[in-house]
């Protein structure tokens, strides 16, 4: 360890730095991960809502 001023002052705060950008890291591909599964169950949903639209069209148009 090392045993002037500056040595411990940087020795101190580099874990909490080190651990800070580990939270940072892991938080921000938690809200990406969510930001894209969001949007892909969306763009999922749309194509379903198209095609029972587009179903429910050709069935009121064959019974009409």
């Amino acid at each position: 360890m090392p045993t002037d001023f500056w040595g411990n002052a940087i020795f101190s705060v580099v874990p909490t730095i080190a651990l800070g950008l580990v939270f940072w890291f892991v938080l921000r591909a938690i809200v990406r991960a969510d930001r894209t599964e969001r949007r892909v169950y969306a763009e999922l949903e749309a194509e379903e809502r198209a095609r029972r639209a587009s179903t429910r069209d050709a069935s009121a148009n064959s019974a009409g």
